[in-house]
């Protein structure tokens, strides 16, 4: 079955799974769900991130973290949706819970956090919110 928006399927997946106490999730492998999972992991959101493969298609396996037995991802949400796209300059980054949290953006530099992007002073299009 095709997915119409695989971001939001696999942030949803991330969501699920940290509510129910998993250990880990898997999910079919893209470049850019493996470069927003390897985001989250840099900034502390998520353990490792292993990519596999499963019938002769490639997955990804991100394990999840946290701390007295409660999920440390408390949030995840969809910011840039396909009907509507949501860009920013470098001046305009968000800040997700006054620095508490992480936007992951998509620049002409890849895929970074918020804090990398305003270090390097980019712009693009804002993916998610976690916090």
């Amino acid at each position: 079955m095709s997915c119409s928006d695989p971001i939001a399927d696999m942030l949803t997946r991330i969501r699920n799974a940290s509510r129910a106490g998993l250990a880990d999730v898997v999910m079919s492998h893209s470049r850019l769900k493996a470069a927003i999972a390897r985001t989250l992991k840099e900034e502390g959101y998520v353990g490792e991130v292993s990519e596999g493969e499963v019938d002769g298609k490639k997955t990804l396996c991100i394990k999840l973290k946290y701390y007295n037995d409660k999920p440390v991802i408390q949030k995840i949400a969809r910011v840039s949706k396909p009907g509507l796209r949501r860009y920013v300059g470098a001046g305009d980054i968000p800040r997700v819970r006054a620095g508490l949290g992480t936007a992951v953006l998509s620049t002409s530099r890849g895929i970074l956090s918020d804090r990398q992007a305003r270090a390097a002073n980019v712009g693009g299009e804002v993916l998610c919110q976690v916090w």
